[in-house]
């Protein structure tokens, strides 16, 4: 019990700022905020390698929808 409660209070504690980093970069961005928090606050190394798992599904999703709706025009003509 007390290796727990020591192991917790050695923890760090790292800013939530963190989270944005893989919002704004997906994938590559969770990889790189688990890197970087993985042995200082490692659940929330977790939560940004996930957040940037579940991002990056969800825009490729968003992507296929969008290109089935809504598709390239193959006779493009600019004009000139």
């Amino acid at each position: 019990m007390f290796e727990q409660l020591e192991r917790d209070y050695n923890q760090n504690i790292r800013s939530r700022w963190w989270y944005l980093v893989p919002i704004l970069f997906g994938l590559v961005g969770g990889v790189i905020g688990y890197f970087a928090l993985r042995k200082d606050d490692p659940h929330k190394a977790k939560n940004c390698l996930i957040l940037g798992g579940i991002l990056t599904i969800i825009n490729i999703v968003v992507s296929i929808s969008l290109s089935a709706v809504f598709p390239f025009e193959q006779n493009f003509n600019p004009g000139y």
